[in-house]
């Protein structure tokens, strides 16, 4: 039997799983203890640094550790040992390494050197006091924005001073030279509650002793799953500045009403044979086949979650985020990766302290070696198994732009034929595979693949400019407005581009430069992009407005969502009654992707125009009966009897009460001039 068929038995697991909390190195002002999982070593030494760097020999002293409970090994250090970088010198049957820490809580430069640390003298002023903005909230509740730390602040144009930082995410006030608010200013302008940050633990792929270097990297390559990312810091040398900048950030965000999301990557690592876990128990992290890595990840490594020290680790690892950084949400990327019971395990685990922190992740199904029988995988089409973890929705981006690996479909939004029933389901958050609105992510674009305007370019190229830049839109109503929970890419709202300088758009921009990658914040000096911004606001405002929106049950959705039935080809619509809790009465909701507009009947009652054409808002536009022309390859969205009297047009101010002479048949009218927004420009023109 082979060391890794050892892992997985049954005796193997009971000898050496062990349940402590205090793994690692505890610092405490008299002494420091440590303690690390190391079952077939034949003995383990702490190396005490002075410095971080792994090239520097300055090693203090070498202490000897010894054998204790369930395969772990003990060592103290009596005195302050606050700021000292260690590492651990393991004897194998396969040799002697030395390695880092796998539950380092933060390291020096490059993550070789694990360093002990004060974790209180690294919490900002008032930190004990700091709280999830949005808690007591359903996941439905959520607006999350997907963003790089790198990419926010980067570009020339962002007035940003702490560009490529923690830092940089709060800094207050900026904006372009022209005064266009940017970073933070932008995004609470938006209305986001939940702000999604690519990886930002210590991963590979950047050198962090070079920070004057230009280095990108999306981060889904991890090196030390604890620690925060150092490049992301303004001095990657010293342990402990990375850890409060980055706390610094979280205050900061939660201060201004916005949650944060941390993106983790469980399932692989970015070397198997270098990762640290590994190096102390060769093997035991990942999953091999026939000596290797198995690789449903893509990556070579994937992660073993199923075995009992793994899962621990990823248990305690979140819950570490959760306490000692106050993260309000975890995304898993290619969760499919990762058994059922492990998921169901950290949840249960990391809200019986924290009962409002959120869980998503990309539920794909993926080949993997698994090292047990008879285990399950936490991938979408077993929701049902883990009923507090919610799903990207591939099922409605691909309704939405076309199918992901081919850049030339096109989807709903751009005419693609017999899409209308499956929207329907995507709508009411009860695709297939979804047991209900929690569970269900619902997105047009994200980091991976073409950003969305970029994919509507390359399958409709032959579609003008205005023309894509509806399709864009009426991608986002649709999502923005269906059942479950709303998601965008940073900058998906200024018509974001990733262009190749030989033409054609970046499908997999992790390692592409800032050129590429950065948010271009000087677009919003162009018209056609400030406006797809407001679109955007507008959407966001209206869900906001109304809660029957985000509800929370299938059951719920079956009794308060109806689909219109008799529509016209490529047009869906909405009838939606309303709760006690909302505002309107009934909402209507209509899509068109027709490249015509469309008239639709209205049920009897006096409907008050929220979104038409390129214009959206939870406050009326104008109210209407009878009927509606849905503009070209747009949203129209309508709610029953608003307490609203007045109607607010640019220049122009309408009274109730003089409404009739202006609208006349209010159906007619619009068909003939293209929409309701139509109406005003004219009605102002006219004025």
């Amino acid at each position: 039997m082979t060391m890794t068929e050892q892992y997985s038995t049954e005796e193997f697991e009971r000898k050496y799983t062990y349940a402590g909390s205090d793994l690692g190195a505890r610092w405490k002002k008299e002494k420091t203890a440590f303690r690390l999982w190391a079952p077939t070593a034949k003995s383990v030494k702490v190396n005490l640094y002075k410095t971080g760097d792994p090239g520097a020999e300055d090693r203090i002293s070498q202490i000897e550790m010894k054998s204790a409970v369930a395969g772990t090994w003990t060592a103290e250090v009596e005195g302050d040992q606050n700021g000292v970088y260690y590492t651990y010198t393991v004897e194998l049957e396969e040799g002697v390494r030395e390695t880092c820490d796998p539950y380092a809580r933060t390291t020096g430069v490059n993550g070789h050197r694990a360093m002990i640390l004060d974790l209180r003298s690294t919490d900002p002023e008032d930190w004990a006091e700091d709280r999830d903005p949005n808690a007591g909230k359903n996941i439905t509740d959520a607006i999350i924005y997907e963003l790089h730390v790198r990419d926010l602040s980067v570009d020339p144009s962002s007035g940003i001073e702490r560009k490529g930082k923690f830092l940089g995410l709060i800094e207050e006030n900026t904006a372009t030279p022209e005064g266009v608010p940017t970073g933070l200013s932008h995004i609470k302008s938006m209305g986001i509650t939940h702000l999604h940050l690519l990886p930002s633990y210590d991963y590979g792929s950047v050198d962090e002793a070079h920070p004057e270097r230009e280095q990108f990297n999306w981060g889904y390559d991890p090196v030390n799953y604890n620690v925060p990312e150092g490049s992301y810091s303004t001095d990657p040398f010293h342990g402990e500045v990375r850890v409060k900048e980055m706390k610094q950030m979280i205050q900061g965000l939660h201060k201004h009403g916005i949650s944060v999301i941390l993106d983790v990557v469980y399932n692989h690592v970015y070397d198997g044979e270098t990762f640290c876990f590994n190096r102390i128990v060769p093997e035991y992290f990942s999953r091999t086949h026939n000596g290797h890595y198995s690789n449903g990840s893509g990556c070579g490594n994937d992660t073993a979650s199923e075995r009992s020290m793994v899962r621990k680790y990823i248990v305690d690892s979140v819950n570490y985020w959760a306490d000692e950084y106050h993260i309000d949400g975890f995304r898993f990327d290619l969760v499919g990766l990762i058994d059922v019971e492990t998921i169901n395990e950290l949840v249960a685990n990391v809200r019986a302290k924290h009962p409002n922190v959120i869980f998503y992740g990309e539920g794909w199904t993926m080949a993997t070696e698994l090292t047990k029988p008879d285990v399950v995988m936490a991938t979408q089409h077993n929701a049902h198994k883990t009923p507090n973890f919610a799903y990207f929705s591939d099922t409605l981006r691909d309704v939405l732009r076309g199918y992901v690996f081919d850049d030339r479909a096109y989807g709903f939004v751009a005419g693609a034929p017999g899409q209308e029933e499956l929207l329907k389901q995507c709508f009411m958050g009860l695709p297939d595979w979804c047991p209900g609105p929690t569970q269900t992510v619902n997105y047009a674009s994200c980091h991976d693949n073409m950003a969305l305007f970029d994919r509507l370019t390359m399958s409709r190229n032959e579609d003008s400019f205005a023309d894509r830049v509806r399709m864009n839109n009426l991608a986002a109503a649709i999502y923005m407005l269906s059942q479950g929970v709303p998601f965008l890419q940073a900058g998906e709202e200024l018509l974001r581009s990733k262009p190749l300088p030989g033409g054609g758009f970046e499908h997999n921009s992790y390692a592409s430069p800032d050129s590429i990658n950065s948010i271009k914040w000087a677009d919003l000096h162009k018209p056609a992009y400030a406006a797809n911004a407001d679109y955007y606001r507008g959407l966001i405002a209206f869900r906001k407005a109304h809660p029957t929106l985000r509800l929370t049950t299938a059951e719920a959705v079956r009794e308060q969502v109806h689909a219109l039935e008799g529509l016209p080809e490529n047009v869906v619509g909405f009838h939606l009654r309303g709760s006690v809790d909302d505002p309107a009465k009934s909402i209507l909701v209509l899509y068109n992707a027709n490249r015509v507009p469309v008239t639709v009947q209205l049920p009897k009652g006096r409907w008050n125009l929220c979104i038409s054409d390129q214009t959206a808002g939870a406050d009326p536009l104008l109210t209407i009966e009878g009927g509606v022309s849905v503009a070209p390859i747009s949203a129209t969205v309508l709610t029953l009897e608003s307490l609203v009297t007045t109607i607010q047009i640019p220049e122009l101010k309408v009274e109730k009460k003089k409404l009739p002479l202006l609208l006349g048949a209010a159906a007619a009218v619009t068909a003939a001039l293209g929409g309701a927004a139509a109406l005003i420009k004219h009605l102002t023109k006219k004025k």
